[in-house]
């Protein structure tokens, strides 16, 4: 019996051997065939071509705000001004607003000067406590002047305690300055943030107190549009509580003659918008690209002044200061330089 069954074995050993023999090539070969990770070598950063350093080289970022809003214009109109080719190209880059215009400044890459309101410092005092070291201003810009407009029977600030008042929408300079100021009038107010238009139309309705503008006058609306009696722009006295980042101002009958009479003269504060350009260390290039563009920039300040740009430039003076900023070390050797140029020649 024993030799019985191992002869079955060997018998059936036999049989499966050339089925062994032929399976064994493809598992020898089934390993090659399955995927399999390529381990390749970093690839090396390709080399930028020479155009590319060239048109690089002499860009500057300059942070204008909204799309709508006056600073996006004044940069566009800048940009225009100063181009010139692989020199100096100027890039007006839409930001969320006039007010974070600061903060693109501070910590976007690529941004080099802003357009921003001066107040706008204030809320970086305890963020950033060097910040005025930080930043330096390159121009001081149109002044944006305060309009709190009200209804008939609002007749004094202090009227407009708890009551209703506008600040237009959120990212304009009168939705972040103008509750600054009431703050500092220590005036309460029920703050709204919708679109003047809407809460104009609300005011004719007795459903809005007041509504405040923050922006170079004359205002559209209040030119040309139609009000009924009562309805009145409030003054507010200029005091040593604006010293530090605001202007006087006045607003009178030739810039609204429907609303005030002829010689009356209403004072108000103004924000300084400026022109602000961050502190490079000396001899970077990004300082090198900033003092170039403050170069063109001055030097061809009257083309800004003529035909087809905003007619405010010819009130431009390049040597006004800004509250609260010092100025930019190359705006400063430019005046100085056209100073002596000017003696020299008397």
């Amino acid at each position: 019996m024993k030799k019985l069954m191992g002869l079955r074995r060997l018998l059936l050993l036999a049989a499966l051997a050339p089925l062994l023999l032929a399976i064994s090539p493809w598992a020898d070969a089934q390993p090659q065939n399955r995927p399999h990770k390529v381990r390749l070598a970093r690839p090396e950063p390709p080399q930028a071509r020479p155009e590319v350093i060239s048109m690089n080289a002499w860009t500057i970022g300059l942070a204008g705000g909204l799309l709508e809003g006056a600073p996006i214009r004044l940069a566009a109109e800048i940009a225009r001004v100063v181009d010139d080719g692989d020199n100096l190209h100027v890039l007006p880059v839409v930001t969320r607003g006039a007010t974070e215009n600061l903060n693109s400044l501070l910590y976007l890459r690529g941004i080099d000067a802003a357009i921003i309101n001066s107040d706008a410092l204030e809320e970086y005092k305890s963020q950033v406590p060097d910040i005025q070291r930080r930043i330096a201003y390159v121009l001081n810009l149109f002044p944006s002047e305060l309009h709190i407009f009200v209804r008939p029977e609002i007749r004094s600030l202090n009227d407009l305690a708890g009551k209703k008042v506008n600040f237009n929408t959120q990212g304009t300079a009168a939705a972040y300055s103008g509750p600054l100021i009431f703050s500092r009038l220590n005036i309460e107010v029920d703050k709204t943030f919708i679109p003047h238009q809407i809460a104009l139309e609300q005011m004719r309705k007795g459903e809005m107190s007041a509504v405040v503008f923050i922006t170079s006058k004359p205002v559209d609306a209040f030119v040309k549009g139609r009000w009924e009696p009562g309805f009145k722009f409030l003054p507010v006295p200029y005091e040593s509580k604006f010293e530090d980042y605001y202007l006087p101002a006045t607003l009178d009958g030739s810039d609204y003659p429907n609303l005030i009479k002829q010689g009356e003269r209403i004072s108000t504060i103004a924000v300084p918008t400026a022109l602000v350009a961050f502190n490079w260390p000396a001899k970077s290039n990004r300082s090198e690209r900033v003092a170039r563009f403050i170069d063109h920039l001055f030097s061809r300040i009257d083309r800004l002044q003529g035909p087809g740009f905003d007619p405010k430039w010819k009130s431009i003076n390049l040597a006004a200061t800004v509250p609260g900023l010092t100025r930019v070390p190359a705006a400063q050797d430019w005046l100085d330089r056209q100073l002596r140029t000017t003696r020299a020649s008397q």
